[in-house]
């Protein structure tokens, strides 16, 4: 089996992103999957009826893999990154997650908008319409009032304004730089302050589950952000809050993170890249293999014999090229 990463940062960086691809690679590698990493700027999205065995990468045409695993965000790679995993998926290959799901997860207000529209219970919240009607969103939200730009990440470009003056000081500095920023206000989840909990769900099943603390006095309960985590064992309740999600937002892998109320959970947000550093650190669960044999048993099951080899389709390299040349000829790019 083949798997390719798409991952926009440098392997062998600091980041916590760069370990998990790191760990992805070891996984592979120990349980006999080739996996490879890619940049989405090394690909060439030539649409062509030629060919849809291969794609161009580095200016070479290369067959398609069996299964891609996104990871990085649409807000850091744009446009770009989102028209390669659709053009994997249009030539047939697999993908966790699918990029309909990506779009819709990477944009807070659709996300809670598909949420709601099924019942399931998330915060209050309200797009930003410039210029900001203070009284409105007092009236329909109130204060203290979570901000959050819409296509933010990793809890950057998140605050809590605790009153309608510090609210306007902030809209008042935030014009000074865009008089048309794309926020949504959101209820504030008293209760919640300072915790949340992460359920990461792989092919319909929570695998782990972890609370997470923001440091003293803070507010954000992000690992990236410095938050302390700790194993939790969610009730079945929980886990079908988080499993449900999952599904309707159409997500193979998942991080599900769900605020405390007096009665029960709220969703916060669905991530379609979540994280696992933290996860890894204090629960006994190994995300990447979890991943891959997601992958591998949708992969089994195409092929119809459990456990069989499922060989590359076989490629005309001569017969490659010649669609390359040809299409290139007829300014399909």
């Amino acid at each position: 089996m083949e798997v390719w990463i798409l991952f926009n940062e440098d392997v062998n960086g600091s980041s916590a992103e760069a370990h998990e691809i790191r760990r992805f690679l070891e996984e592979g590698k120990e349980m006999g999957i080739d996996v490879k990493v890619y940049h989405p700027n090394r690909f060439d999205l030539l649409v062509t009826a030629k060919d849809r065995h291969a794609v161009l990468i580095d200016g070479q045409l290369v067959p398609l893999p069996d299964f891609v695993l996104p990871r990085t965000y649409v807000i850091d790679t744009g446009y770009f990154a989102l028209a390669v995993v659709r053009q994997l998926e249009r030539l047939g290959v697999r993908v966790f997650n699918k990029s309909n799901s990506i779009e819709v997860v990477a944009d807070k207000l659709h996300t809670h908008q598909v949420l709601l529209e099924s019942s399931l219970p998330t915060p209050t919240t309200m797009l930003a319409k410039h210029p900001i009607n203070i009284d409105l969103i007092e009236q329909a939200i109130g204060f203290p009032i979570v901000v959050k730009t819409l296509l933010g990440v990793n809890g950057d470009g998140v605050f809590l304004l605790e009153n309608r003056k510090a609210f306007e000081d902030f809209i008042q500095m935030v014009s000074q730089f865009n008089d048309n920023a794309q926020m949504i206000f959101q209820e504030f989840i008293k209760v919640s302050k300072g915790r949340d909990l992460r359920l990461f769900v792989v092919d319909g099943e929570v695998i782990a589950s972890m609370e997470r603390r923001a440091p003293e006095g803070g507010f954000k309960a992000n690992f990236s952000q410095g938050a302390s985590v700790s194993s939790y064992t969610p009730n079945q309740e929980t886990k079908d809050l988080a499993i449900r999600t999952a599904k309707l937002l159409n997500l193979e892998v998942a991080g599900i993170d769900l605020l405390y109320t007096e009665d029960g959970y709220t969703i916060c947000e669905a991530n379609s890249f979540p994280g696992f550093k933290g996860l890894e650190t204090c629960c006994d669960v190994n995300v990447p293999r979890a991943i891959f044999e997601a992958m591998q048993r949708k992969y089994d099951k195409a092929k119809g014999e459990p456990g069989e080899v499922l060989d590359q389709p076989v490629v005309d390299e001569t017969d490659l090229q010649d669609a390359f040349i040809s299409a290139e000829a007829s300014n399909y790019y």
